[in-house]
């Protein structure tokens, strides 16, 4: 799979791209048919904590599948699209199999 990285209003370190790339590449565990994984890490010009938006989009045959949320960190934001992604996948390769 090739997951590419966006990193929005600011620059994001390596450590934070490498924790991205490995949770974005567990999803191949459930569906090996991934294609392309498309993370955009946004800062929100909001003032208060929860101003770190991670939006995480895969594509496989046939199926576009989105996730986004806002939280205090990154890597809390990214954990949180990866585990909604999960029950996607799992969902969508359950009708397949149906």
């Amino acid at each position: 799979m090739d997951v590419k990285v966006h990193s929005i209003h600011f620059k994001a370190d390596q450590k934070l791209i490498d924790f991205v790339n490995e949770k974005v590449e567990k999803l191949q565990v459930f569906f090996d048919h991934i294609i392309v994984g498309e993370v955009f890490l946004r800062l929100d010009k909001n003032s208060d904590g929860e101003n770190k938006i991670a939006e995480v989009k895969i594509l496989m045959p046939g199926k576009e599948l989105f996730a986004k949320k806002q939280c205090k960190s990154f890597e809390e934001a990214a954990d949180l699209c990866i585990d909604a992604l999960r029950t996607q996948v799992k969902k969508y390769k359950s009708k397949l199999v149906n």
